[in-house]
């Protein structure tokens, strides 16, 4: 995997997550009513891993402290 690196304010940072969560909203619910759409599960997967990541980034950035995970398995 290729690492790039780009610098963003708290705020921005904020931002871009919450427009990445719109549009992966967007293609996961609106388009896929829309005739000939062809969902790609790959992608919507990448995409909430992304946002996962920006949001910890942003919480991190904050000075938010993060949730702990619940293992749902036990």
């Amino acid at each position: 995997m290729t690492s790039i690196s780009v610098k963003l304010t708290p705020k921005e940072l904020d931002l871009l997550s919450s427009l990445a969560a719109d549009q992966l909203f967007q293609r996961e619910f609106i388009d896929a009513r829309f005739p000939g759409h062809k969902p790609n599960p790959a992608d919507l997967s990448l995409g909430k891993q992304l946002i996962e990541r920006l949001r910890i980034l942003t919480a991190k950035a904050n000075g938010i402290p993060l949730p702990r995970k619940i293992d749902a398995s036990t």
